[in-house]
C-alpha cells in the first residue's frame, strides 16, 4: 500500500484527532471509536480496501493507531498491516512502537526501531521513548543504553519527555547513579521525574532514600504515593505501607489494590478480606487485579463462603461473560476449597477456554476422585483448539490410575509422544508406575522403569514399593529396596515398609533383618506419639 492524500476522504474518519503525543502529525479520524473488538477491526479494514481508501495516508494512519493502541491483542494484524506500507510516515512508525512497547509483546518494538533505522527513516523525540519504554518493561539494559546514546546523538536528551524516560530506564533496570545525575540536573521540577526516581530507590531495596526523596518532593501527586506504598509492600514493610495509605490524601483502584495484593503475599488474609470491605464501604469500585488477589487468598485460605460472594461480584462486573484469567482463578480456588461442582460452573461460564481452563478442571475433576469426568474432559479438550499440554496428560494419567483404566492409560502415555510430540517427565513415569502398580501388573511397572529415558527418582520407587506391600510381592519389592538403597535415600519409612511387608507375611527372620540393617546403617525411626484428651 502507498501511501497518498487525495482530497476527499470519507466522514468516518475525518475530523477525530491523533493520539496527544504526536502533536506535528496531522489529526485525523474517528475510526477507533468504531473499534471495540478484533472482529471490528477486521470488518473496518475490508471496508477501506472495497472503498478504495487503503493508500490514503489518514486513514491508514487511524488503522495503525487503532490496531496497535485500542483494540485489545491485535498489535500483531498492526504489524502485518505495517509491512504492505510502502512509505510509511515518523507517526504510523512512532504508533507502532508505541503500541508494541506496550503490549503483551514488547519484544516486538526492538526489531521495529532496527527496521526503522535501516530504512533511513529519521526519529523524532517521541520515537525513543517508546523504544526504551520496551527495554525497560524487557529489562534489555544493553539495548537500552544505546538507545540512550542514540538520544544524545540526535540531540534530544534536552527534551523532557525524553529525560523523563530515560530517568525511569535506569531507575527500574540501567544505572541508577545515571538516573541521579539526570535527575539533579534539571529535573526536579518535574513531578513524573520524582516518582520515577523514587520508585527506582524503592525497587532496589532503597527505602530510606525513596522516603527522603518522597518527603523533598515539591508535589506530590497520587502516582508518588502508590509508588511510595509499593515500594514499602514488595519489602513486605507493611506496617510502613498502612501508614502512607492512612495518610494518603486521595486513593484510587491502584493503592487499594496495592495493600490487598500486600497482604496476599503475606498470608494475612483476613486483612485482606477486610481492606476490600473497607474499600467497598467507602465507595471505591475494585477492578479485576482486586478480584485476582482476593480469590487468590481465597484459594490459599479455603475462605470458600468468602469465594463464591466474590464469584458473585465478578459477574456483576464482567455482565454474565468470564475471562479465562478470572475464571482460571475461580476454577483453581473451588478446586482447592473442595467444591469440584462450583468449579466446573466456573468452568462453564468461561467464554473462550485455554489451556490452563482445561488442566485446571482435569487435574480437579482427578484428584476430587471423578476419573470417568476427567476422562470425559480430557476428549472434550482435544475435539477443541486447545492442544493438550504436559501439565494435561498428568492430570488425565492420574485419573486413570485411580480409575483402574489400564488400557486407557497406555494409549494417553502413547498418543503423548505421538500426537503431540510431549516428552514424558518424572511425573508422567510416576503416574504409569502408580497406574501399573495398583492393578498389579508390578513386573510390567518394573519392566517399564527400565525403559525410562530419566532415571527413576525415590518417589517412583517408593511408589513401586508400596504397591508390592499392597500385593504383598515379597520378591520383587526385595529388588526395588535395593535400588531405594543404592540411591543412598537412607529414609526410615523404605526400611519400615520392606518390614512390613515380611511380617505381613509372617518372615520374621527377614523383619529383624531388615531391623538389623537399619542399626548399622544409622537410620533412625522417631518414635510415634498419641494424645488423649
Amino acid at each position: 500500500m502507498s501511501c497518498v492524500e487525495p482530497d476527499e476522504v470519507p466522514s468516518m474518519i475525518r475530523s477525530q484527532t491523533v493520539p496527544h503525543d504526536c502533536p506535528r502529525q496531522n489529526r485525523a479520524s474517528n475510526l477507533w471509536r468504531f473499534c471495540t473488538n478484533f472482529r471490528t477491526l477486521k470488518q473496518i479494514h475490508a471496508s477501506m480496501i472495497i472503498k478504495g481508501f487503503n493508500s490514503n495516508c489518514h486513514a491508514l494512519r487511524e488503522l495503525i493507531f487503532a490496531s496497535a493502541m485500542v483494540v485489545p491483542f491485535a498489535v500483531q494484524y498492526a504489524h502485518k498491516v505495517f509491512a504492505q506500507i510502502s512509505q510509511p510516515d515518523i507517526f504510523m512508525w512512532n504508533t507502532l512502537l508505541r503500541g508494541s512497547a506496550q503490549s503483551t509483546k514488547p519484544s516486538l518494538a526492538i526489531p521495529l526501531y532496527a527496521d526503522m533505522e535501516k530504512k533511513g527513516m529519521a526519529p523524532d523525540s517521541y520515537t525513543f521513548q517508546f523504544v526504551l519504554k520496551a527495554c525497560t518493561r524487557l529489562s534489555f539494559v544493553n539495548t537500552g543504553r544505546t538507545i540512550h546514546g542514540k538520544i544524545v546523538k540526535h540531540g534530544f536528551e534536552w527534551n523532557k519527555f525524553a529525560r523523563n524516560t530515560l530517568i525511569y530506564f535506569h531507575s527500574n533496570c540501567g544505572d541508577i547513579t545515571v538516573a541521579r545525575s539526570l535527575f539533579d540536573d534539571m529535573a526536579k521540577k518535574d513531578v513524573v521525574a520524582w516518582s520515577a526516581m523514587t520508585a527506582g530507590y524503592a525497587r532496589r531495596g532503597q527505602l530510606a532514600v525513596a522516603r527522603k526523596l518522597f518527603h523533598e518532593m515539591p508535589v506530590k501527586d497520587l502516582v508518588s504515593w502508590n509508588v511510595m506504598i509499593t515500594g514499602y509492600v514488595k519489602q513486605g514493610e507493611m506496617e510502613n505501607a498502612k501508614e502512607l495509605f492512612n495518610i494518603v490524601p486521595k486513593r484510587d483502584v491502584v493503592t487499594w489494590n496495592t495493600m490487598i495484593s500486600g497482604y496476599v503475599l503475606r498470608g494475612e488474609y483476613l486483612r485482606a478480606f477486610e481492606m476490600y470491605e473497607e474499600m467497598r464501604s467507602r465507595g471505591d469500585y475494585p477492578n479485576k487485579v482486586t478480584m485476582l488477589s482476593l480469590v487468590s487468598a481465597c484459594a490459599d485460605s479455603g475462605a470458600l463462603d468468602v469465594g463464591e460472594k466474590l464469584h458473585c461480584s465478578i459477574l456483576e462486573m464482567d455482565q454474565g461473560e468470564m475471562s479465562s484469567v478470572m475464571g482460571n482463578a475461580l476454577i483453581d480456588m473451588y478446586a482447592k476449597c473442595g467444591s469440584i461442582k462450583k468449579a466446573l460452573q466456573a468452568f462453564h461460564g468461561i467464554r473462550e477456554k485455554d489451556v490452563t481452563s482445561w488442566n485446571l478442571i482435569i487435574r480437579g475433576l482427578a484428584f476430587h476422585g471423578y476419573p470417568e469426568e476427567c476422562i470425559d474432559h480430557f476428549e472434550q479438550m482435544r475435539r477443541t483448539n486447545s492442544a493438550p499440554d504436559e501439565i494435561t496428560f498428568t492430570g488425565v494419567l492420574a485419573a486413570c490410575s485411580h480409575a483402574g483404566k489400564v488400557d486407557v492409560g497406555r494409549r494417553y502415555f502413547d498418543i503423548m509422544k505421538t500426537n503431540y510430540n510431549i516428552q514424558p517427565n518424572l511425573q508422567h513415569f510416576g503416574c504409569m508406575v502408580d497406574m501399573l502398580g495398583r492393578a498389579g501388573l508390578l513386573n510390567e511397572a518394573f519392566e517399564f522403569m527400565g525403559t525410562m529415558e530419566t532415571e527413576p527418582n525415590a518417589i517412583i520407587w517408593r511408589t513401586l514399593l508400596g504397591a508390592c506391600k499392597v500385593h504383598g510381592n515379597i520378591e520383587l519389592a526385595r529388588r526395588v529396596n535395593e535400588k531405594l538403597l543404592k540411591l543412598q535415600q537412607d529414609e526410615s519409612g523404605d526400611y519400615v515398609l520392606l518390614s512390613n511387608i515380611y511380617a505381613l507375611r509372617g518372615e520374621w527372620c527377614d523383619v529383624e533383618k531388615v531391623r538389623k540393617l537399619m542399626d548399622d546403617s544409622g537410620v533412625w525411626k522417631e518414635p510415634g506419639q498419641s494424645f488423649v484428651g
